[in-house]
This record gives structure tokens, sequence and C-alpha cells, in this order.
């Protein structure tokens, strides 16, 4: 039995590891990871350019073969039987560049249906609908190369959804849009897609995309997985730890000092009235240090509370952290 594989899992990859080789050196661009998505989760995929999410996302999807490790989808070994998982998985690659330039958008999403064996009169029905939801009427006999990056984007999510699969590996759908076409696009996965039950693995630098779609993430660098959690548990467990301290007046630099090296990632602000320190106790206890050292300066404190975690900087203190 595949370990941490259940009946409700449809992705599970083990000791995943990619090596690209060349005469100077050895670049290991994922090294032994392992993860498992449930069948209709949306799961954010995250990591620094570099990470190895790309390398990932083309393995799962059997455009590269890995050089380490075992896929299955639906149970099936798809490093013996990869035309299971081109059945079984629909992809957007680095934003838009699965779409055929010289076809028009009717044309992609006709082609693409059919390399599942799909006639066009088979899903005449769903390419309207389609077209319709993502907003391509006015643009459907216009070729890929003449639409604005917002409706090559959308096409190339449509190209994917055609196929019907119940597997979708999104790579950054939202790179290079506007806030308003990224709202759509955010609109049309976390409405739409979740909707139909879809297993959706989500790579992006969004964070808010990320953290308004997805239950839960999963962070990569330097090709290891490097955190595995529902947001809402990561938001939890550093709100626990992370304090904002409210002194009367403004103080010194001397302590903005002495509390940047004593306590990494400290940021002091003042509001006009009091100064705000904010700061991260991994271990509680240190709040008493923090308050020692409020008494030898004769700081008056207003208040102190746990401040709501932001999820970028969640993940940015995991990469560093990791680093």
């Amino acid at each position: 039995m595949i370990k941490n594989f259940n009946k409700n899992t449809i992705i599970y990859c083990e000791n995943l590891t990619k090596v690209y080789k060349n005469k100077k050196q050895e670049v290991r661009a994922i090294d032994g990871i392992s993860f498992g998505l449930k069948r209709g989760e949306i799961v954010g995929f995250l990591g620094p350019n570099g990470a190895g999410k790309t390398t990932t996302i083309k393995c799962l999807c059997r455009l590269i073969n890995p050089t380490q490790g075992r896929i299955f989808i639906d149970g099936v070994d798809v490093i013996k039987k990869p035309n299971f998982a081109y059945e079984k998985i629909s992809a957007v690659l680095e934003g838009n560049r699965n779409i055929y330039w010289r076809m028009s958008t009717k044309e992609n999403l006709e082609f693409f249906a059919s390399l599942m064996g799909y006639s066009p009169q088979e899903v005449r029905h769903r390419i309207d609908e389609l077209i319709e939801t993502f907003g391509l009427k006015e643009k459907i006999g216009t070729e890929a190369r003449f639409l604005s990056r917002g409706m090559q984007q959308k096409l190339a999510i449509a190209c994917a959804l055609i196929k019907d699969t119940g597997i979708l590996l999104l790579d950054e759908p939202t790179i290079g849009l506007d806030v308003e076409t990224t709202y759509e696009v955010k609109d049309l996965l976390k409405r739409k897609i979740a909707q139909k039950g879809k297993t959706v693995l989500l790579s992006s630098h969004n964070m808010r995309v990320v953290e308004d779609t997805c239950e839960r993430v999963i962070i990569i660098n330097n090709g290891k997985i490097i955190a595995d959690e529902e947001i809402k548990k990561l938001k939890e467990f550093f709100q626990v730890n992370s304090y904002r301290f409210e002194i009367a007046g403004r103080v010194d630099d001397r302590l903005k000092e002495e509390f940047s090296k004593k306590f990494l990632g400290a940021k002091l602000s003042f509001d006009g009235a009091n100064t705000l320190i904010d700061v991260d106790l991994k271990d509680s206890m240190k709040i008493y240090e923090v308050l020692e050292i409020f008494k030898a300066k004769n700081l008056r404190l207003s208040g102190i509370q746990n401040i709501e975690p932001d999820f970028e900087e969640i993940y940015l203190k995991l990469v560093k952290d990791e680093k």
C-alpha cells in the first residue's frame, strides 16, 4: 500500500526527483518531494522563482520524465502508463503558452477538444458555454495572437477545461494580468471550476489569488517541500506567535537597534501618539523578555495584542527560515 494514499486521493507523488545535467554541473530541480491531492481540492503551489514548481507540474502531467520517484493518478502508476495521465489531466503552463497563436478562439477550443477524441459537434454546447463564461463571445473568430494578454489567459484556461478532465494544473494563470482581469480569473476558479468538483493545483506568485481560492498550500524551495498545510492553520500558528506592543510616545533609535538585533524581523513604527512594535516570538515565554526591556528603559506599555498575520508575510517568513 502506498503511504498516505487512499481512495479519496486522486494525485500522489512519492520521492519525486528531477536532475538536470550538463558538462559543468548537476542541478536538482526537485529533490525527493512527496505529496497528495484529494478529489475536488484546490491547492496552492508556492515558491520563489527556480524553486521547482513548473518542473513538478510538467512531471505530473508527464511532459517530462522524472529522474526518480513515482506518480499515481487515481491509483495508476503514470510513470509506467503515461497515456493515463494525458487522459486525466489538463494543464495551463506558464500563463498562456498552451494555446495556438494562429488559431481563432473557437478553433483553439475545437482543437483541444479533438485531442480527447471529441468532434466539434459533440462539444458545441460546451464550447458555447465556455465562451460565454470567459467573456470571449466577441473574440470567437479572432486569432489568439491578436487577443489581449488577459483574453489569452482566459482562453488558455478555457482550452484546459474543454477537455473536461477531473484534474487541472495551472502554472501562473494570472501572470501579467491587470487587477480587473486577475479578479475575473480568480472568480472563475472559485465559482465555476470549484463548483464542478475539479481537482486543481494552482501555482502562482499572486498571494491574494491563492489565499482567496485555496484552503491548503504546498510551499517548495530549492526543490524541497518546506510546508504543506491549510492556510487557516498557518495563519493561526503565526497569529499565536505575532504580537504588537504599544509604547506611549516615541522611542529613541537605540531601542530600535536593540530590538532589531534581539528579535529578528521586529518592526517599529510611530502612529502619532504611540510607538508600535510588531515582533514574532517563536517561544511565547519570550514575551517576558520583551517586558523586561521596557521596564529597564522606563517605557510605559499602553497595550499588547496578537496581530493578524498577512499571508504573504507568512510565505516570506517560511521561505526565509528555510534558507
